[in-house]
Parts: C-alpha cells; sequence; structure tokens
C-alpha cells in the first residue's frame, strides 16, 4: 500500500535510514552522495521520483555543514525531479542551540538553517526532540516534533524500579524532566547551574530530594559531557546511590567520552538518532535504542494523512 512513497537517506545514518525501509518493507532510494574533487556536494538520484511522495532521512550531525548541505542539495534535487512532496526527516536538528541571541550581533542559526531547508524546497520537517520547542515556529511548512521518550520510559521502567528521580541538568529543562518524571511515577530535583562559556558549565545547587536514591540525568542531548558529569560529581556528594544519564541525541564531541569514563556516572542511555563514533562505541557505559519504529510509525501516519500527535497520548 506504500506504492508512492520513496525514501532516500545522505550520508549522516545510512543504519537508522535503513531500518525506518525495513520496519516500512520499502527499499532505501537509490541516490550517489558523494564529493567532487575540490570538496563540493554531489548528488545523483538514480530512479524515478516524478509524483512520488519523498522521505529524506538526514541528521545534521557532524561533520555538521557537510550533512547541512547533502540534506539541502537532495531536497533541491527532488524539486527539480518533480516529487509530489517532500519532507524532510531530520532526526538530530544541527544548529538548533544557536535558537536565540545571547548576545548583541549574535546570529539565529537555527532560524537560518529552516530558511535554507524551506527555500531548498521542502515541504514538511519530521524531526525528534527539538532543543527548544519554539523552533518549530522557526518555520512556514508543517514541522512533526517526536519525542524519544516511548522509547527510553520502556528500557528505564526494566531498569529502575523504586527510589529513582529524574533530575533536569539546568531550569531550561525542568518541564522535559517533569513529564518524563510523571510518566515513570518518580520525583523530580533540579541541578542549578551557571554557564561560564560555551561547552562549559559550573554546578551551583541542588533543587529537591536526591538522598539514598538512584537518579536519572534526563536531557535533550549531550555533547561534551561537560554539564552531565559535573552534575553526576555533585549528584553522588550530595547523596545519590548511583548516577545514570539519559539523552536522546549522542552528539559526544571532544572530550566527552574521556570525561564519561572518569566520571560517577553509571550508565549513558541514548538513541540512535546520530550514529556513535568509533570512540564512542567501544565505551561500554553506553547503552543505545533504537528509534527506527517511532520514526517508521511517523512516515506512515504522514504518508497516509494521518495523525502524528497521538503517538504520544
Amino acid at each position: 500500500m506504500l506504492e508512492r512513497i520513496r525514501i532516500f537517506s545522505g550520508n549522516a545514518n545510512l543504519d537508522l535510514a535503513r531500518k525506518i525501509c525495513g520496519n516500512l518493507g520499502v527499499p532505501l532510494g537509490k541516490a550517489n552522495v558523494t564529493t567532487f574533487s575540490d570538496g563540493e556536494t554531489r548528488v545523483e538520484i538514480n530512479e524515478n521520483v516524478r509524483g512520488m511522495d519523498v522521505f529524506i532521512i538526514q541528521s545534521t550531525c557532524t561533520p555538521v555543514n557537510v550533512t547541512c548541505m547533502e540534506l539541502l542539495i537532495m531536497i533541491d534535487a527532488m524539486k527539480r525531479a518533480s516529487a509530489d512532496r517532500i519532507t524532510a526527516v531530520i532526526p538530530y536538528y544541527g544548529y538548533a542551540r544557536q535558537d536565540r541571541k545571547v548576545a548583541p550581533r549574535a546570529p539565529i542559526s537555527a532560524k537560518l538553517i529552516a530558511d535554507l531547508i524551506t527555500t531548498a524546497g521542502a515541504n514538511r520537517v519530521l524531526s525528534m526532540d527539538l532543543h527548544a520547542g519554539q523552533i518549530q515556529g522557526f518555520f512556514n511548512i508543517p514541522v512533526d516534533n517526536l519525542f524519544a521518550t516511548p522509547v527510553l520510559l520502556e528500557y528505564i521502567k526494566k531498569r529502575f524500579q523504586e527510589d529513582t528521580v529524574i533530575v533536569s541538568p539546568d531550569t531550561g529543562g525542568v518541564e522535559r524532566a517533569r513529564a518524563f518524571g510523571k510518566r515513570l511515577g518518580a520525583t523530580l530535583a533540579i541541578v542549578d547551574k551557571r554557564r561560564e562559556g560555551p561547552n562549559e558549565a559550573q554546578v551551583m545547587n541542588i533543587i529537591g530530594d536526591i538522598k539514598n536514591k538512584k537518579v536519572i540525568i534526563l536531557d535533550d542531548l549531550i555533547d561534551t559531557a561537560g554539564t552531565v558529569v559535573q552534575a553526576a560529581n555533585a549528584l553522588k556528594e550530595a547523596g545519590a546511590v548511583d548516577v545514570s544519564v539519559c539523552a536522546t541525541h549522542p552528539v559526544l564531541s571532544g572530550p566527552a567520552i574521556e570525561r564519561l569514563e572518569n566520571s560517577d556516572i553509571k550508565e549513558v542511555i541514548v538513541t540512535d538518532t546520530i550514529p556513535l563514533h568509533e570512540q564512542a562505541q567501544i565505551c561500554k557505559r553506553i547503552k543505545v535504542l533504537s528509534v527506527s519504529g517511532l520514526l517508521s510509525e511517523a512516515v506512515r501516519r504522514i504518508y497516509y494523512n494521518d495523525s502524528v500527535s497521538s503517538l504520544f497520548i
């Protein structure tokens, strides 16, 4: 029944794209995404997409600018090949943390990327756990923001039974942590921190009772791991029995793996919105859960014009 659907992928996360296609029972579209000798992105679509409902799966992860260009050029290629509808499936939306002016003369890069995707020819965007909900408003086309919560909760419920506290690593993540804790039947705590500069954070205080409790730090992404490691140290000093970390997007750049290996963190639970780099793959503390089921069901519902939000009711 999916005769008019075509699914393609850039080079960012081919494994995830193959899993989504496997769940839907459709083949991954034939496309060559390479570079010319000078580094320019080269895209060749090797099958007919005229009148088709096209989904392009591409997380804009490391190398961010390369994966962004692959996505934009693939969208443009589909538009010029007369695709009926083009949906950009962006499990991890790069530049999302630059969603507001934090200093004079600062850009709002998340809005710029949204403009580029729209101008390239996308008719719809499907993403997961956007860093800030207002990014949906940066687009003038429909945006579906999925949540990895069902996948994460299923795993956590099996591992954590009682005396569990969900911790938000900053005040900005309180709403996410509260909703997660409510579905888990866990209490809430907050780490009050003061950021000294980009990718740097200093833990200041802990709000809530975590003494003799199992603690799960919940965030949307882990980048250099500075925030979660400092939070974990502070929580252990305040009496937590053990500390785990749960995040949707494993960016894990710079010294992240070294910091996690040398920390008091028991387990790091992430999803496959971003493929783990080689160093992260050998880190025994990292547990990867797949969101391919959620994404494939969302793709199916978009194709049939069914409700996507009902996935999370």
